[in-house]
């Protein structure tokens, strides 16, 4: 099978999501110069979901009408003309439109890379589910830490990541020109909610908390850590818990999808705690070590899980059942995060950290026990089917 296209489609994803926390490390940094706390901080980042869920939400049928290549075309452009405005005019106004941008981009290549994927592997859909989760794993957590890197070397609000990235989207276009695509179909609906499938919603709420502890990781997390002279190192806090998944994605693979959700719920809280813990108490190693533990749920066994289920129950309605799943995702990517930044500002990190990681715990704990008695419904179901038909 070649796989040439696949690779080149998986590099597009990659670079599409590296650009979305390319400027995490300068939270700070923006919110200073615009003289605003957690809660602006939050917002800004929240504004992500402005351009991602309308797409989600309303535009599935983008992909039939437009055809899938043009809109991962679409996204790269739009991550570079984000990445060029916070080049050109830093601070937190640059921040919350960047996001917005980058938050459209993200939402077509969600909407329609792994239909895409499976397309171009048609012959291993697991495999397409495995490649578009490691692309976007390795993506969102590389940006980040490139920046922190240049900024050990320089600090400054125009690092050469930010030039690295746009480069390389330039190299992405070429190869995508290249790619086979379906014939957009001119009478497809434009409109089409997203879709859940028997089985798609728990593994869908399990991605919503996954990412509400990325998010509150990415966008409040350096400014704890930057009350203990730490928030140059907030960049590789962001890369371990996104990218560091892409470790145990091999062991999500041997998994069945519902056991591999269930132990990355089993991981989240446990692993949130540590991280929370060690930021207020300035313990950089202890935030590393929890970041890698919430990464392998995060973006290892909840991710590929809830990815693996979507692209075996998604029939004919792949792109649906996916826009449907990163819904979910990133509406756990922002509400919850501009919720705890205004917590932040009213009652202090220790309180909106605390509060979070409660309500994690025991929204966690019931997803779990929901999990249990869908796979004992379901076994129940197959097994009648079964008989019906053997008889």
């Amino acid at each position: 099978m070649n796989t040439m296209p696949a690779r080149s489609l998986a590099f597009a994803l990659c670079l599409i999501t590296c650009a979305v926390n390319l400027p995490a490390p300068l939270y700070p940094a923006y919110a200073q110069l615009s003289g605003v706390g957690n809660g602006a901080t939050a917002l800004a980042f929240a504004s992500y979901v402005i351009g991602v869920i309308p797409v989600l939400l309303l535009l599935g049928g983008l992909a039939d009408r437009l055809g899938r290549k043009r809109l991962i075309a679409t996204a790269l452009i739009l991550v570079a003309g984000a990445t060029t405005l916070l080049m050109v005019a830093p601070g937190m106004t640059s921040l919350a439109t960047a996001r917005c941008l980058l938050g459209l981009g993200t939402g077509l290549a969600s909407a329609t890379g792994l239909a895409y994927m499976q397309e171009l592997m048609p012959q291993a859909p697991g495999q397409a589910a495995a490649w578009v989760a490691s692309s976007t794993s390795v993506g969102f957590g590389l940006g980040a830490a490139l920046t922190s890197l240049c900024l050990f070397a320089r600090p400054s609000l125009a690092p050469p990541s930010y030039w690295l990235e746009l480069g390389l989207v330039g190299v992405a276009l070429a190869l995508l020109w290249r790619l086979p695509g379906r014939a957009p179909g001119r009478d497809a609906p434009m409109l089409k909610l997203p879709g859940y499938p028997v089985g798609t919603v728990l593994p869908g709420l399990a991605i919503l908390l996954a990412w509400a502890t990325v998010g509150v990781v990415i966008a409040l997390l350096p400014s704890v850590l930057n009350l203990h002279g730490l928030a140059l190192w907030s960049g590789f806090s962001t890369f371990t818990v996104i990218s560091c998944g892409l470790l145990f994605q091999p062991l999500a693979r041997r998994m069945l999808p519902t056991h591999s959700v269930a132990l990355g719920l089993a991981i989240l809280p446990p692993s949130y705690g540590l991280i929370a813990w060690g930021a207020l108490q300035g313990q950089l190693a202890w935030v590393l070590v929890g970041t890698v533990l919430a990464s392998s749920a995060c973006y290892g066994f909840i991710y590929l899980g809830g990815l693996a289920t979507v692209a075996e129950r998604a029939g004919a309605e792949k792109t649906r059942a996916s826009a449907g799943f990163f819904l979910l995702a990133y509406l756990g990517f922002s509400v919850p995060v501009v919720l705890t930044g205004a917590l932040a500002d009213r009652f202090g990190s220790s309180v909106a950290l605390g509060s979070f990681g409660l309500s994690l715990a025991a929204c966690a704990v019931l997803l779990l026990a929901c999990l249990l008695r869908q796979k004992q419904r379901l076994s129940v179901e197959t097994r009648q089917a079964r008989q019906e038909r053997a008889t």
